[in-house]
């Protein structure tokens, strides 16, 4: 133990000395999920700012006064839209839909026939289309409220229009709410984790390599075991530190959100820092283990790297299992890694506890993937002095 610690501190020692590599890891675990967060409350605000203004953009709502009338009892302005407002809807610059009225409207009311109005708009453009239902709902009410009228001068009852009462009820909390928002923040991490591994373990192996100082390394008395558990520790160390960082700056992240909303349920304290960096620390091990091993059969640095893109890709790609699945979360998720943690965080954010049951799982993959890794990782240092 004492060899492996001298081999820790001299690997974590050259991790810290590369300042230009280590800020290039810094910085994008720091930055790039609060910004993205932050630019998520802005789109949010955005459209909650227009819901507020209740504004209604139309063409020829002149032939309709009964809808307009109605329109306006609801608190709504009504706006003329542009004459190439459907030019404007392909190129995104207009972003409300738009309520097309026949001039025939009124003139069809009267003799009891439908009349048919348009709700235009173009589903490439999200903004525009976003605000599609309100119209929607605006029309809906239209339509209820000149059924009740006719209904009332017949003597009938309004109550037949509605024979069920419905009220919805929802059981999710404002946790759980604010997570379909932020269901982004745990990749982050993983990420965050995966890329503050990445380069110290290539470094600690192919690099070495490369730069032909492994192999006076591998000549020392040390115990090849020492050797590895010690570049094991440092690097996994690296990617839990850059984990903790990159999870600690959501805690500022929050304050300056423009949405009411996203910040009256979002909320990310020390408990959820605790939580991600422990649920991490499985997953820092395993990975840090299995680049090395991929790392340390490669003769240089680019050689290194590339092979590390296979696992790079697994790792991103699986968190969107969860997203591809509407069948909600299979026992075997927490068995996959990656996966495990993205579904163990998202409870975090949905304030849900966590069962030993759920957690055991990633803990057992994750160490048994690090153990196997560096298990091979010796043979190869052993075979590589053989030779």
């Amino acid at each position: 133990m004492k060899q492996a610690a001298i081999v820790f501190a001299k690997e974590l020692s050259d991790a810290l000395r590369d300042r230009r590599t280590l800020m290039r890891l810094l910085i994008p675990a720091l930055l790039m999920g609060p910004l993205l967060l932050m630019a998520l409350s802005g789109l949010i605000a955005s459209l909650e700012e227009r819901a507020e203004k209740r504004e209604v953009m139309a063409v020829g709502i002149d032939h309709a006064p009964t809808l307009k009338n109605f329109i306006e009892r609801q608190t709504y302005t009504l706006k003329a839209a542009p004459a190439d407002y459907e030019a404007r809807l392909r190129a995104t610059q207009l972003l409300e839909p738009v309520l097309v009225v026949p001039q025939d409207f009124e003139a069809k009311l009267r003799v009891g026939e439908a009349p048919t109005v348009e709700v235009v708009s173009d589903s490439a453009n999200q903004r525009a289309n976003a605000g599609v239902g309100a119209i929607r709902g605006l029309l809906y009410g239209f339509n209820r409220e000149r059924a009740s009228l006719n209904l009332a001068m017949r003597g009938v009852s309004t109550e037949l229009l509605e024979p069920v009462d419905v009220q919805e009820r929802d059981l999710a909390s404002a946790q759980a709410r604010a997570s379909r928002l932020t269901a982004i923040i745990p990749m982050f991490i993983i990420m965050a984790v995966l890329y503050g591994a990445l380069t110290a373990a290539l470094d600690s192996t192919a690099g070495e390599r490369e730069r032909g100082s492994l192999e006076p390394l591998l000549m020392n008395p040390a115990p090849h075991g020492a050797l590895v558990v010690g570049k094991w520790g440092a690097v996994a160390l690296l990617g839990m530190a850059v984990a903790l960082l990159s999870s600690l700056s959501f805690v500022p992240a929050q304050w300056l959100l423009k949405s009411d909303v996203l910040q009256a349920q979002f909320s990310f304290g020390a408990r959820e820092v605790l939580a991600f960096w422990l649920l991490q620390l499985p997953l820092a091990a395993g990975l840090s283990a299995l680049l090395m091993a991929m790392a340390i059969r490669s003769k240089t640095f680019k050689e290194a790297q590339a092979g590390s893109t296979l696992v790079i890709t697994a790792v991103t790609l699986m968190p969107m299992v969860s997203m591809f699945n509407p069948g909600g979360e299979a026992p075997w998720y927490y068995w996959v890694p990656g996966l495990a943690q993205n579904a163990l965080m998202m409870a975090v954010l949905k304030g849900e506890a966590l069962r030993w049951g759920q957690v055991l799982p990633g803990v057992i993959v994750g160490f048994a993937m690090a153990a196997v890794a560096l298990v091979y990782v010796a043979k190869s240092m052993r075979a590589a002095v053989a030779r």
